[in-house]
Formats: C-alpha cells, sequence, structure tokens
C-alpha cells in the first residue's frame, strides 16, 4: 500500500488478510493495521488498490473470483451475511452461480446498493456462520429464507443438503437445528413451506421417504409378517424399519448407498453399535426386492421368529 508520511506496515499482516478475504479488505480493517488514509489514499490514487465499494478495496488487481466480488459485497454493507441464493452457492446447494449477490442486514440504515439485492433481519449467532471467511447465513437458514421467496426449489435444496459434507465429514442436513429454527421463527414467511418440505425427514411410522421403502412396505402388507415403524430414532441413529418389541431393524440399500470407503466404514461401524444395543441389523437392496422379494421374506420371517419376544 505504500509508505507515505512514514507509516509503517505490516506487510505480512496484510497480504494474510486480503488472501482470507480473496483478494479484498476493508478501510477499518486496513486502519486496524496502522495504515493512514492518505496511504490508502495513494495506493488507490496509483493503481494498487483498486476501490469496489465505498470502504472496500481489491488489493494488487481488480480479476476477483466470484468469492472475492461476494466478499467485497458483505464487507461493503457490513455488518452483513450472504444470504438467499449467494448463501446456496457458498454451501454447494445450488445447482448455478447467482449473477447478483443476495445480503442479509440488520437495518436499512446506509446499505442501499443498486448492484447488490438487500435483506432486512436481525440474525442470531445461531443463523450464521462462515464459509471460506466469508460470512453466510446457516444452511438451515437459507433454506427459511429461500422457502418464502422459492419454495418449489426446497425438495432438491434439501437433497443436496443430504448429499454434501462439512470439512468435519458431517452432513449439512441435520433435522435437529432445521426444528430448532422453526420454533424461533414461527412468524417468518418460510416457516409454513419449510416445515412442510421437512415432512418426509421427520420419523413418523406413516411417512416413508423413498420409493424404496414403498416397495418394502407394500411387500410386507402382502405378507404375514407384522409391520415396522420407518425412519425411527434410537440413540444418534436413524433407522430405516424397526421392530421395536423384536429388537430389529431393516436397513435399505441401493447401488449408490456405499458411494465410498468411507460411507461403508461408516455403516458398519453403525451396525456394530447396534448390536452393542441389542439390536440385530438386516440389509435388503432394491435388487433384493426387485428379484427375489420371495427371499426376502423367508429371511425376515426367521429372522423375527429368532426375535420373537418371550
Amino acid at each position: 500500500m505504500g509508505n507515505k508520511r512514514r507509516t509503517r506496515i505490516d506487510h505480512s499482516a496484510l497480504a494474510e488478510l486480503a488472501t482470507r478475504q480473496h483478494g479484498v479488505v476493508a478501510t477499518r480493517q486496513l486502519r486496524a493495521l496502522g495504515i493512514s488514509r492518505f496511504v490508502i489514499a495513494d495506493a488507490a490514487r496509483y493503481g494498487r488498490a483498486h476501490r469496489l465499494y465505498r470502504g472496500v478495496y481489491a488489493v494488487g488487481h481488480e480479476k476477483l473470483s466470484w468469492k472475492g466480488q461476494c466478499s467485497a459485497a458483505v464487507l461493503a454493507c457490513a455488518p452483513a451475511a450472504a444470504s438467499y441464493w449467494s448463501a446456496a452457492w457458498l454451501w454447494g446447494l445450488a445447482t448455478y452461480r447467482p449473477s447478483r449477490f443476495d445480503l442479509t442486514v440488520p437495518s436499512r440504515r446506509g446499505h442501499r446498493r443498486r448492484q447488490l439485492n438487500v435483506h432486512y433481519a436481525a440474525l442470531g449467532d445461531e443463523d450464521l456462520a462462515e464459509v471460506d471467511a466469508i460470512p453466510v447465513t446457516s444452511v438451515e437458514r437459507t433454506h427459511l429464507d429461500l422457502a418464502a421467496s422459492h419454495p418449489r426449489s426446497l425438495p432438491k435444496l434439501l437433497e443436496r443438503a443430504e448429499e454434501i459434507e462439512d470439512e468435519q465429514g458431517r452432513r449439512l442436513f441435520d433435522l435437529r437445528r432445521f426444528e430448532s429454527l422453526l420454533a424461533r421463527t414461527r412468524g417468518h414467511a418460510g416457516h409454513k413451506p419449510l416445515s412442510e418440505a421437512l415432512t418426509i425427514y421427520r420419523p413418523d411410522p406413516t411417512v416413508l421417504r423413498s420409493d424404496l421403502e414403498k416397495r418394502f412396505r407394500a411387500l410386507l402388507r402382502a405378507s404375514s409378517l407384522p409391520l415396522p415403524s420407518h425412519n425411527v430414532n434410537v440413540g444418534p441413529y436413524e433407522l430405516d424399519c424397526y421392530w421395536l418389541e423384536h429388537s430389529f431393524c431393516v436397513e435399505l440399500d441401493t447401488y449408490g448407498t456405499h458411494g465410498s470407503r468411507r460411507s461403508f466404514e461408516e455403516d458398519r461401524r453403525r451396525q456394530r453399535e447396534l448390536r452393542r444395543l441389542g439390536i440385530e441389523v438386516e440389509r435388503v437392496t432394491d435388487l433384493q426386492l426387485r428379484d427375489e422379494p420371495g427371499e426376502v421374506l423367508a429371511a425376515l420371517a426367521v429372522s423375527l421368529e429368532r426375535r420373537r419376544p418371550a
């Protein structure tokens, strides 16, 4: 940024800040590093910094990535968070990159930007997160906001949240966090459509999440075997089909269920832990249901008889 008036600049701290924020910095951040307004003005004048918004600069060049542009927009409206479709893209939920940036700010004061979609809402800490050092609405809040503006997109967004893992290997979708969000946002326009979209994810014996579960239940109904409950929570696990009195469950698999070695090992660990809880686990595949329904029923009959309560 230069050294007018003998301002001593911590260049390593400046480089670290700009790198973390995808090439952009805010005037207030530069001032916190001890860089004077005169030096900032000189840097802008001689092309070492490029003004993007009032108080926000690109360092060195203007060729920013989408994340750099998003970071600049968030800094320009601080305190702000990327939200709606911008948040969906950052989380990996959206299938297309939005051309305009959506931001949520706590008040209308001084945040009007013609090139930005600015939304107004008071967000709590539980509604906020960071993705690649960019403040963003949480996965759950992002769904809630889009439920109000684009309710038809919810099923696909929720499916994506089930598929994607965070840096710790945890699925983005967490029903408990969604339920917590709904409990505190009853007046939000997205509350009803989101709650309805989550119905198939709630542990309800009458709710079947997939065609595979529907086929399995239809097979059982045509037999004399007792019917299980579906999508039931036992400890930290959700069981596909559970016979409580028999302490027996069936996990339904498709060809793509074990898409990685990691998921394969997770299923084996889950099976061991359920057995430690006294629950026997049997796996049934979609191909077995299609090609060997009689064999599936015969095997289930043996297992249920063996574990029939005394």
